[in-house]
Formats: C-alpha cells, structure tokens, sequence
C-alpha cells in the first residue's frame, strides 16, 4: 500500500537517521517527503492539500528554531482540510510539559526518539505500522 509520510525536522542527522529507518521498514511502499521547517511544511501541506496528495501521516520534532513544532502543530490545526491529519510528535524531548503542552496542541501521539538506531528503527515501524496501516482515519477526499 502506498503511503505519504511528512516528516518535519530541521536537524539533518535526525533526518537522515529517519529516512534511512522508514526505507528499511515500508520496503520501499512509502512516500516520504521532508520539510526543515515550519513555513517550508506549511507551503509543502498546501499545496498537497490543492493537489489532493496530503499526507497519511506527519512526524514533527519539538525542537526546531523560529517556528517551534507546537506552533506549526497549531497552523496544521487551525487549517482547513488539514486539520484531521495524524501528527505524531517525534522528539528527543521527553519533559512532561512538552507531552502534556504537544497533547493540548492535537497532537495524535507522542514518541521520545530512542537513541539506539535499532530501537529507533523499531519505533518508526511500529508508528508506521499503526497510524498508516491499522488505524483508520476519517477521509475528507
């Protein structure tokens, strides 16, 4: 099955390191397109909203500079037709105020990125697996 992944990280080591994890893991089934920042994300979910290609999935870190990940969680909310969009937040942050404030934002899930590349690998799998497989979302298209 086909499927689109946004993932939203400004930090081009994470980035790598998730990429490299979701290819092993979807054997290729994936899309997987990468935004390094909040507006970069915002004009990439538009346009695929206006071209009907939005994604089954955002990963969105916490921590990125200028437009942190609850403010652009906040514009991914606020916008129309983007709004139901699963977005699992996908940091190295595991501070129970930025659970509870990403939770109170809409979040849909909340992963503390292990440091273990094969327990990272483990974790996108099992993320992939149930927001693009076995969960079931409402479609507005």
């Amino acid at each position: 099955m086909h499927r689109r992944i946004l993932l939203i990280d400004d930090n081009p080591n994470d980035v790598e390191l998730a990429l490299t994890a979701l290819d092993e893991v979807s054997s290729g089934d994936d899309q997987v397109s990468v935004a390094g920042s909040g507006p970069e994300a915002m004009d990439a979910l538009r346009r695929a909203r206006d071209e009907g290609t939005l994604p089954d999935l955002i990963l969105l870190d916490l921590k990125m500079p200028h437009m942190d990940g609850i403010a652009i969680l906040d514009a991914i909310r606020a916008e129309a037709g983007l709004e139901g969009i699963p977005v699992v937040m996908l940091t190295t942050s595991g501070e129970s105020r930025d659970i509870r404030e990403s939770y109170a934002h809409g979040a849909s899930a909340y992963v503390v990125k292990p440091l273990d590349f094969t327990q990272f690998r483990e974790a996108l799998r099992t993320i992939q697996a149930f927001w693009t497989s076995l969960n079931r979302p409402p479609r507005t298209n």
